[in-house]
């Protein structure tokens, strides 16, 4: 049974998400992002689900401590007046958010989800198996390890950021739209503009391009959406 952490100081809410999930999954909670830190330290999660308003430790700070450690996704919670610190989120590391008040019933669509996004590697292998590398230019991602390596150098990647690559991987040069990108990584239907895929897009090419300013890999096609290529040896 996977275990889900719920980090957020209105115990209201967290009874609510606990109401919803503990009949699917352990979790484990906390009312503040130290307490958190020492649950995620002393115990193995999957997933947390971390408020960004938070005293002390809030969640943004909890979510860069995390990441220097720990690979799991993360889903923020944030009121919607909070814009800017949701794409703060998204490029610390975060995965996923979804603004106050929700409906609980989609936390637990995402969650659901994220698991099987993140976790589906250990699903048994079919007759048809996909080929374990994926290789264009000097980057390669190893699906047996869930790894990409740029110049036989390992790179560091959320699963979201690891989904997304993946995707555009698979098939070199085609263009994906938002849409396509979202609805294939997120396993949700695409209802609206944000700056969640933008955000992700920007946080691949600091880790893959040599200048994330001018990509040679990640293109983006105005008005399209973006194609992963090899870029073109002078």
């Amino acid at each position: 049974m996977y275990t889900i952490l719920i980090a957020d100081d209105e115990s209201e809410i967290v009874e609510l998400l606990q109401l919803y999930l503990e009949k699917e999954y352990t979790i484990l909670e906390a009312n503040s992002g130290t307490q958190a830190l020492k649950l995620i330290q002393n115990n193995k999660i999957d997933l947390a689900i971390l408020d960004i308003m938070m005293p002390g430790m809030d969640g943004l700070q909890l979510l860069k401590r995390i990441r220097e450690q720990y690979q799991f996704p993360v889903l923020f919670l944030s009121a919607k007046s909070q814009h800017h610190d949701k794409i703060l989120g998204l490029e610390l590391g975060a995965d996923d958010y979804i603004s106050k008040p929700f409906n609980p019933l989609e936390i637990v669509a995402r969650v659901g989800a994220m698991l099987r996004r993140v976790y589906h590697f250990d699903a048994p292998v079919v007759e048809e198996k996909q080929s374990e590398q994926l290789v264009l230019g000097h980057l390669m991602l190893d699906r047996s390890q869930c790894l990409l390596y740029r110049s036989g150098q390992p790179v560091a990647l959320t699963s979201t950021e690891y989904k997304i690559l993946e995707l555009l991987m698979e098939q070199p040069g085609r263009v994906f739209t938002r849409k396509r990108i979202y609805e294939a990584v997120w396993e949700d239907f695409y209802v609206y503009e944000d700056n969640s895929i933008m955000v992700h897009i920007s946080n691949i090419r600091e880790k893959i391009e040599q200048d994330s300013k001018k990509p040679q890999y990640l293109r983006t096609i105005r008005g399209l959406g973006y194609k992963i290529e090899a870029p073109v040896e002078n």
